[in-house]
């Protein structure tokens, strides 16, 4: 049991292997791994919120259709929970670059060069820039609605805004990791690495001509 429970977490990557570190494990080890487990974490509450969210509005569907009936907080609690669900959504995007990015120019430039780079940078700086606003204006909102009260639920108003900073939070933490290149852009979480269809053109083309010459 031990043993499958450590395999797991060594599966996603929630450990350190101390392995590979036989001169002792550097800081930056430990901050990756905070990083992956706050991302475990998200992803968690993220599959919880869309199952209860699915199952509620399932539930009150049938109730009313079959039973002429329904459940009050019905509508008000889904929406708390696509609230939750999208801002957790989002910051997972950021963690493996999964957002939409029109790359015209950017694979115009040689892989590795100096105005990729470059552009990565602004990228991530970008990013860091909507984390922040994200998170300070969540926190704004959330200090403003503070006395208020949701109709259906009677709960605090400002519940529907916490998800705002914790996604702003986690999209900084992951910029500002990526920006000073403790995270490696193919250390990913959530997805595989995508297939650089050029790269893989040019070395058919090589293998072709080479096959040819010979």
């Amino acid at each position: 049991m031990a043993s499958e429970k450590k395999g797991w977490l060594a599966k996603n990557k929630l450990i350190i292997n101390k392995e590979d570190y036989p001169n002792g494990v550097p800081f930056k080890a430990y901050v990756i791994l905070v990083n992956h487990w706050c991302h475990r974490i998200i992803l968690t509450i993220a599959q919880i919120a869309l199952v209860v969210m699915l199952c509620t509005v399932f539930m009150n569907v049938v109730l009313r259709f079959c039973f002429n009936s329904g459940i009050e907080w019905a509508e008000e609690v889904p929406r708390l929970l696509v609230m939750l669900f999208t801002f957790l959504a989002c910051a997972i995007g950021v963690r493996d670059h999964m957002h939409i990015a029109v790359d015209i120019v950017y694979n115009r430039f040689p892989k590795g060069g100096k105005m990729r780079k470059f552009m990565n940078f602004l990228a991530d700086f970008a990013t860091l820039v909507c984390g922040l606003l994200i998170l300070i204006y969540g926190i704004q909102f959330i200090v403003r609605l503070r006395p208020g009260i949701l109709p259906m639920t009677g709960w605090p108003t400002w519940l529907q805004y916490i998800p705002a900073p914790i996604g702003g939070f986690v999209m900084t933490f992951d910029s500002i990791l990526f920006l000073l290149h403790v995270l490696d852009p193919d250390d990913l979480l959530y997805s595989e690495k995508e297939v650089d269809y050029q790269e893989l053109l040019k070395q058919q083309k090589a293998e072709m001509e080479k096959g040819g010459n010979n």
